[in-house]
């Protein structure tokens, strides 16, 4: 409550020595890099009333989010709508086409889909005043921003995999599989990556970074590999020992879930790490474009960030914040090996149709169950 007082009354403050002196610094309670005309865009977000997001992002990780953006804008209710990344796409697309109305911010883990809508005019370009404390590999021209930090991961069983067995490089991984291929046949489980985004977006960016990378597809298939479309599944199958191992699991919510899961082991690689960035952007057609503007704004401060890694577990992106999912923390456990993935017009090479479909046949023939 003293938050909300606070606000208004400085606000109302800001308006009257606005008028009075053009050189007004920043409202109390914002950081001092803010301009000293914020205010609109909060008195434009609170005219509004409300905000709609798409997202990829598991609705238990944004309800801490959600509700402290709640305790600095309450006249902004938030309609947050939880669905896989390829759905996420897909409804905006349609809804854009048609003319109706549809979300005002998309944030999602596929971060080419993300890349592809902004590539086509669907972004607003908004300087956020938080732009300067995020990595420039995280922000495209004021377009699409880098939100998170998040490391892929191998995902293991601890009852049934051995702490030896664990692999610290795809190399060992690769041997594992091949040494104990009985033990693994039909136990590894990775994206279906016909049907996640997120997942097509990883496995692309992994045969990239990886020269062994056909190789390892080849295991994959002669252990006979299962897929599954969300990481939720593949966490609860892993749980249950129905597969002992998970390739290229989102890390934030593999540790949430072996934070209170005995049985979930994770481990990162250390020959390179991919680390996934949730983009977000603004509906250049959004129908309440100033609290999409606090939204993004909020996500890339400090605050925000720190709520990111300490309650919603999603790995924050700033270097000035602390703690266990941090950005700091992974540089010092996984140093050069962390290999972000960058907001750029790479991200684009294969949603080409010919590529993709050329990448996807190649990785039914060369994954594909035996």
């Amino acid at each position: 409550m003293l938050i909300k007082k606070t606000m208004t009354s400085t606000f109302g403050i800001l308006a009257m020595s606005l008028a009075l002196n053009a050189s007004a610094q920043a409202p109390a309670g914002l950081p001092a890099n803010y301009p000293a005309d914020y205010a609109k865009i909060v008195d434009g977000a609170k005219k509004e009333g409300k905000l709609v997001i798409y997202s990829a992002t598991d609705s238990k990780a944004v309800e801490p989010l959600i509700k402290d953006f709640g305790t600095l804008y309450p006249g902004v209710k938030i309609e947050f709508n939880d669905m896989n990344s390829t759905e996420v796409y897909n409804r905006f697309i349609s809804e854009a086409a048609a003319g109706g109305t549809t979300a005002d911010v998309l944030w999602s883990s596929a971060m080419d889909l993300q890349f592809k809508l902004v590539s086509e005019g669907y972004a607003a370009a908004y300087k956020s005043p938080e732009a300067a404390a995020i990595p420039a590999w995280a922000n495209y021209k004021d377009s699409a921003y880098g939100t998170t930090f998040e490391p892929l991961a191998i995902v293991y069983n601890k009852r049934l995999v051995s702490a030896d067995e664990v692999p610290a490089t795809h190399a060992d991984l690769m041997k594992l599989l091949s040494t104990k291929a009985d033990k693994f046949r039909n136990k590894v489980t990775t994206y279906d990556i016909e049907k996640s985004g997120v997942g097509f977006s990883f496995i692309t960016e992994d045969a990239q970074a990886n020269p062994q990378f056909w190789d390892l597809a080849k295991t994959f298939g002669d252990v006979g590999i299962r897929v599954q479309s969300s990481t939720g599944t593949m966490l609860e199958r892993i749980s249950s020992g129905e597969n002992l191992i998970g390739y290229n699991v989102i890390g934030s919510y593999a540790q949430a879930r072996a934070a209170k899961d005995p049985s979930i082991g994770v481990a990162f690689t250390k020959d390179y790490n991919l680390v996934l960035s949730r983009v977000a952007f603004i509906n250049k057609s959004a129908k309440n474009v100033n609290a999409a503007k606090l939204w993004v704004d909020y996500l890339l401060s400090k605050r925000g960030q720190t709520i990111i890694s300490n309650e919603s577990q999603l790995y924050s992106l700033r270097g000035d914040v602390s703690g266990h999912n941090t950005l700091g923390a992974l540089t010092t456990q996984l140093g050069s090996a962390l290999k972000p993935i960058p907001i750029t017009p790479a991200l684009l090479q294969y949603l080409d149709q010919t590529k993709r479909l050329a990448f996807l046949k190649q990785w039914k023939a060369t994954a594909g169950k035996k």
